[in-house]
């Protein structure tokens, strides 16, 4: 097996062994998300210096009630346990299940909890959680409309027996997704001991998923904080473990995000203090898996009157949305200096243009497919030559293998000294492809994440949801390491179309099972893959097939052996090293091709003393 084969082979092996490797974490450990929290309950409740005889809080009764605000985007259920959301659904986005039931829309908060409470710790170390404080609300009126540039606050205050004051507003704007809350703690020293003088304000059980896949959901779900001028991102990757950071300082906003929708919480401008983040990764029924993030900021009580104001976010991973509230950063673009300004400030900017006149967003991919072919043509153009050339010499690259077959060392050096006479460089198409990696992995992560794929149709019969494989083909059972059991139909066409590539590419018989084994690899793993996805690897390996048939069959500067002998040589890094390696042979007493050995400088032959 000569060099390049077995670098080919060995890439593969390591891409197939880490995708293996992500798919079947399995690890299951004996903690769960309520044993965790039991276990923070009891390291809190013996954390501070409390006074055990001191009264627990107590509250003046107020009747259950719930408010319901409608806006243009969003619709929300404000319980007056607490003062929480009980529903925050977003009025222009629909589930996975829209068929089944027409009417559903996205709730972002999971089912039967009190989101976006609070909590302290009182004077006798008990702890006092927002849903078992009754709120009053101060507004006549339990549903409430405001649209436009209009807004609205809603106001719920807690009394307690002492005469402190727990007081809570929202305010909503007629157009926006996020909500301007603040906390007002007033004359609540006797309830809130100056050894545990705060308040945690938190959004504690996480999103609720929204797509049919829910081990996609996790794959791109994350804590996100901004703080100290750097973006920090929490993932819970290994199956119940839970994990946990801190910010402190500066903090901007803390944050967390599955594939298409996000909540954050940013406090005001200047606020410099604490938050925590934390997550775990759950099992779920067939087969499915759950990340689960807290956000929590610890907001300090120095007596008094004192109030706290965080805006709350709660939205579509819509790129401009997020901007609109600091937020884009919450959008995993790839790699910092590489890759993300390609897909943050070309990819994106540029598939947003073309939608603009092209509503439907299949033909987008396709129009930005062909555009992107057009700017990496420079970057290709050295691959498809290569392959000429390699075409050009394998009739006599097949003359050394058999002539030499029982000499793999000196099979070596001749196909060495054929690359230095015909001017040809084995790794002449490996720096252009590498050079067009990080497009190619910007363009995965924008049309990964991109929400506007989301529920968007390309052909009505077949492609009716671009950002979920296109299935045409269920085995009903899986295939063993991988894990499939459904293929894309446009993965299948990628896999074809790679398959005639590397048919157009591939030219020495011992790299024929390349030929075969990367279509079917890369057919199975992208058969998971969106739908929008595979339509753009399908269009740009068919672009790159016409390329290679023109440049071969077509094109009036065909090549020959002769052009290629004639042409002046460049001397490539790789054929710099073989040479050198030849020349340290020779200086070492070993034979070289085509060259009698030498010894003490007189040349020698058999039979000569």
């Amino acid at each position: 097996m000569d060099r390049s084969s077995l670098i080919g082979i060995t890439l593969i092996a390591l891409v197939v062994s880490v995708w293996i490797f992500f798919q079947s974490t399995t690890s299951v450990r004996d903690v769960t998300p309520q044993q965790s929290a039991q276990k923070k309950e009891r390291v809190d409740s013996t954390s501070s210096t409390t006074a055990p005889t001191a009264p627990a809080v107590g509250f003046q009764p107020a009747p259950e009630r719930t408010i319901t605000v409608t806006t243009d985007n969003i619709q929300v259920q404000l319980s007056s346990k607490g003062a929480t959301i009980t529903s925050y659904i977003l009025r222009k986005y629909q589930p996975w299940c829209k068929e089944e039931f027409p009417d559903a829309l996205v709730d972002l908060v999971e089912r039967d909890v009190h989101e976006y409470g609070f909590s302290f710790r009182s004077t006798n170390g008990s702890k006092v959680s927002a849903e078992d404080v009754p709120f009053t609300w101060l507004v006549p009126s339990s549903n409430l409309t405001v649209g436009g540039s209009d807004s609205v606050v809603v106001v719920g205050r807690a009394v307690t027996d002492s005469g402190g004051v727990i007081e809570r507003t929202y305010t909503f704007h007629g157009t926006q997704y996020a909500v301007g809350t603040s906390i007002t703690l007033d004359g609540m020293e006797d309830e809130i001991p100056a050894t545990n003088r705060f308040i945690q304000l938190e959004w504690a059980h996480g999103i609720r998923y929204q797509e049919l896949n829910s081990v996609a959901e996790s794959d791109n779900a994350a804590a996100i904080a901004s703080y100290g001028g750097e973006i920090h991102e929490l993932d819970a990757d290994e199956m119940n473990q839970p994990v946990s950071e801190k910010a402190n300082g500066n903090i901007q906003f803390v944050g967390s995000r599955i594939k298409y929708f996000a909540v954050a919480m940013i406090p005001e401008a200047g606020f410099d203090g604490m938050a925590q983040y934390n997550g775990v990764r759950t099992p779920l029924p067939d087969e499915g898996i759950k990340e689960t993030y807290s956000l929590l900021y610890r907001l300090p009580y120095r007596g008094g009157r004192q109030t706290h104001e965080m805006t709350l976010f709660a939205g579509p991973m819509q790129y401009d949305t997020l901007g609109h509230y600091g937020l884009t950063e919450m959008m995993n673009f790839g790699f910092k200096w590489i890759v993300k300004p390609i897909g943050e400030f070309f990819m994106l900017p540029t598939m947003k243009f073309i939608q603009k006149f092209i509503p439907n967003w299949g033909v987008s991919i396709i129009l930005f497919a062909l555009l992107l072919k057009v700017l990496l043509y420079p970057l290709s153009v050295p691959q498809m030559k290569s392959a000429q050339k390699m075409r050009l010499v394998a009739p006599l690259l097949n003359d050394v293998r058999e002539k030499y077959k029982d000499d793999m060392k000196r099979q070596q050096q001749e196909t060495m000294r054929l690359y230095s006479e015909y001017g040809i460089n084995p790794a002449g198409g490996c720096l252009p492809l590498l050079l067009q990696m990080p497009f190619l992995y910007a363009l995965y992560s924008v049309l990964n994440m991109n929400i506007e794929l989301r529920q968007s149709a390309f052909l009505p019969v077949w492609i009716t949801d671009l950002s979920v494989p296109d299935v045409v083909l269920d085995l009903g059972f899986k295939i063993p390491l991988f894990g499939i059991d459904k293929f894309s139909g446009l993965a299948l066409l990628m896999g074809a179309t790679l398959f005639i590539q590397q048919k157009q590419m591939i030219t020495d018989p011992k790299q024929k099972g390349l030929v075969y084994m990367m279509p079917v690899l890369l057919t199975l793993m992208f058969s998971t893959l969106p739908a929008g996805l595979n339509l753009y690897y399908f269009i740009f390996n068919l672009v790159g097939i016409g390329q290679q048939l023109w440049m071969t069959k077509f094109s009036k500067s065909q090549l020959t052996l002769a052009d290629l002998k004639a042409q002046p040589k460049k001397e490539g890094w790789l054929q710099k090293r073989m040479r050198e390696a030849q020349q340290l042979a020779e200086s070492q007493g070993r034979a070289v091709p085509g060259r009698p050995q030498q010894r003490n400088g007189r040349g020698s032959s058999r039979g000569k003393k």
